[in-house]
């Protein structure tokens, strides 16, 4: 009868360990999504302005299209 009680705990304390572990991963995968942004950016703008002219554009249509996709499947 004491297997049966005990079971629930140690569930409940591993999801207690990952759901604090969670928001540290997402900082983590955030922190280098945001460091290889700033590092393309830094070698687009050395390219010069026809290519980051092209990149802001592509940019723009893809932000559009996503907000097409996301309206339409929203309905």
């Amino acid at each position: 009868m004491d297997d049966v009680w005990r079971f629930p705990v140690t569930t409940l304390a591993e999801e207690t360990l990952v759901g604090l572990l969670l928001p540290f991963w997402q900082l983590v995968i955030g922190a280098f999504v945001l460091f290889v942004v700033l590092v393309s950016v830094g070698r687009l703008a050395r390219r010069g302005p026809s290519r980051m002219t092209t990149a802001l554009l592509i940019t723009a249509l893809a932000i559009a299209g996503f907000t097409v996709v996301g309206v339409l499947l929203e309905g």
